[in-house]
């Protein structure tokens, strides 16, 4: 049975900072796994989520795996509220730090000089009005979120609560979803945690995260 597992980035990156944890998942899961890039400032999350569906459209696998950081999980859901994800293989979502309910870290920069243009029209439409999201599809969801507050939140405003730096625990919240997981990471560090590789392959084997310490990493 072939699988394959698509890894989608986050605002102002590309997809080849997430190769050390392709790799891992791939070897986890006896997989191939690919990383879906597209213009996360110039083109808003509509357009980006059909370029996405056309992407995956063109993969021929038994079951299909999707992995979002950050912005690019508002991309997957995108996807799924277009309903353009119906005819895809059967698979699993693990959303990774993703401001589901909208981003504080977002309405501060938006108030600098420049802020909203550097973010650029999909992180306006997305990020800076607080939103309730429901994830009411078939295909299981989990969430990976952090707790280790260091990160680019810090140096445009201040974040009440617990974070990983950027996103705020309570934003990476959605009702529906499978499972949930808090780790000690930051929101960027997320790409380089074994630990999260571990938990984000559990539950794509599995539809839950791991809860025993020893076997989670």
């Amino acid at each position: 049975m072939s699988i394959v597992i698509v890894y989608v980035h986050g605002l102002w990156q590309s997809g080849a900072e997430s190769a050390w944890l392709r790799r891992r998942l791939a070897q986890d899961l006896d997989a191939e796994a690919q990383a879906f890039s597209y213009p996360s400032v110039a083109a808003d999350a509509t357009t980006n989520a059909r370029a996405l569906g056309a992407y995956l459209c063109a993969i021929r696998a038994d079951t299909l795996h999707l992995v979002g950081h950050s912005l690019g999980g508002l991309v997957i859901l995108r996807l799924f509220e277009e309903a353009a994800a119906a005819q895809l293989p059967p698979g699993r979502i693990v959303l990774m730090g993703s401001p589901l309910q909208g981003s504080l870290t977002a309405q501060n920069l938006a108030r600098l000089p420049f802020g909203r243009h550097i973010m650029g029209v999909g992180v306006g439409e997305e990020l800076l009005t607080p939103r309730e999201r429901c994830w009411n599809h078939s295909r299981e969801l989990g969430v990976i979120a952090g707790d280790l507050g260091f990160g680019l939140g810090r140096l445009v405003g201040s974040l009440q609560g617990p974070n990983d730096g950027t996103v705020m625990l309570e934003e990476t919240e959605i009702k529906g979803a499978a499972d949930r997981v808090v780790l000690r990471v930051s929101h960027t560090g997320m790409l380089f945690s074994a630990e999260v590789a571990g938990q984000a392959a559990a539950f794509l084997r599995t539809g839950r995260f791991n809860r025993d310490p020893e076997t989670a990493a």
